[in-house]
């Protein structure tokens, strides 16, 4: 059995030996069956969080009152959790009460999709309600029983569906579709964070180019922040081999690029990304732009980009332009970055201090300034970088570094 069942078999044994019932269940399950990389392993179990924290010394508390408690062993950590039933979802998200049951096939009922909803014993027989193993043959995702039902309880799944499109390249069954067709406007229940997770890794699958289609074809980009009526850019972003894009910034900044918003830092805001990356993302499309009217490097767009920045713009850039030449035109940028005198400020062989001396003035926005024109002197190769040389241009420049500046 493969390795990741195997760290955490000593803990159905444990639950075995404790006269409970211990299944491993969900996505790890699926994925064996697909022979995909496995993920987190989760756990399901006929024996109530109270009994699984007597059983095991190290538990971390995490969600008792839905089932679920995170075991420790080995160094590592595994969601075990009760076999439960949900009821009165009344927010399109989390079920208003959870009430624990002892049978397996109710708790793998209450799953979102079939594919899902399997569960396989220590010695890897599958148990299979639902035929998650033939959907699985036949590459269709479909929810347990109703789409409707299982939409209406968890908005989010509709997300999901298209998420599990772009991840192993499956279809939507008709049924599916159609009520996540209906039922779409439900998205406005979800918070934007879970929004941003599971769109992140659609665009971030395999298969990306259908799970797009299948968004618009659903209208769930008019339920994303920023993406309503943008069916033309979304196909236009669909084109692209998104794959060498190699960070989250990355794709940020090329989702933004082509979604063309009046503000990138507006439009950021409302996915609610970090800051951090709000800016960088920032930073790329400016430079992305002037790449645009500049046509190619200079060495002193690439010092001002910085290494970072030039790179991500450069993937990008090649991105849309010539995919086959990702690799040679970032090793070309990388060679362009070795060969600049200096990469930033730090570096020069003089500081804003003495400079204050030898200008004789007062400290002030002139100083910034002044720095500013050394460093683009010596990256156009026209001033070494040595103190005494600097010196001697400052001096005998006659450039108008005022105090008031």
């Amino acid at each position: 059995m493969e390795t990741p069942f195997y760290e955490a078999k000593p803990i159905l044994e444990k639950l075995h030996n404790s006269d409970f019932e211990a299944f491993y269940v969900g996505g790890a399950v699926r994925d064996y069956l697909l022979k995909r990389q496995i993920g987190d392993i989760d756990i399901a179990t006929s024996a109530k969080p109270d009994e699984i924290k007597q059983i095991f010394s190290k538990t971390v508390d995490v969600g008792a009152e839905h089932g679920t408690i995170i075991v420790l062993h080995n160094n590592k950590s595994f969601e075990v959790t009760t076999y439960r039933a949900e009821t009165g979802y009344d927010d399109f998200r989390r079920p208003k009460s959870v009430s624990f049951i002892s049978s397996l096939k109710e708790d793998l009922r209450r799953r979102d999709f079939t594919i899902n909803a399997m569960a396989m014993d220590i010695e890897g027989t599958i148990y299979d309600y639902f035929d998650g193993r033939q959907h699985l043959k036949e590459k269709v995702i479909m929810t347990v029983d109703s789409p409707s039902e299982r939409f209406s309880e968890d908005a989010l799944r509709m997300l999901r569906a298209v998420r599990f499109v772009s991840q192993l390249g499956f279809t939507l069954c008709p049924e599916t579709k159609e009520a996540l067709k209906e039922l779409v406007h439900l998205l406005n229940a979800i918070s934007v964070e879970r929004k941003t997770v599971e769109i992140e890794k659609l665009f971030q699958g395999a298969y990306y180019k259908a799970a797009i289609q299948t968004l618009i074809d659903c209208q769930v980009n008019n339920y994303l922040p920023g993406m309503a009526e943008k069916e033309h850019q979304l196909k236009i972003l669909a084109s692209f081999q998104l794959d060498l894009l190699t960070t989250r910034e990355d794709l940020w900044t090329m989702i933004t690029y082509k979604v063309e918003p009046p503000s990138v830092e507006k439009y950021l805001r409302k996915w609610k990304l970090p800051v951090k990356l709000i800016k960088i993302v920032e930073k790329n499309i400016r430079f992305l732009m002037l790449l645009k009217q500049e046509k190619s490097w200079t060495s002193l767009i690439l010092y001002e980009a910085g290494s970072d920045c030039a790179l991500s713009v450069e993937r990008i850039r090649s991105v849309i332009d010539d995919p086959n030449m990702v690799n040679e035109n970032i090793n070309a940028v990388k060679d362009s970055l070795h060969r600049l005198p200096i990469h930033n400020k730090s570096q020069l062989d003089i500081t804003g201090h003495e400079l204050i001396k030898i200008m004789k003035k007062k400290p002030g926005p002139w100083v910034a300034k002044l720095i500013s024109e050394i460093e683009k002197e010596i990256i156009l190769d026209k001033l070494e970088n040595e103190r005494s040389a600097i010196k001697e241009w400052v001096l005998k420049c006659n450039q108008n570094f005022e105090q008031n500046y």
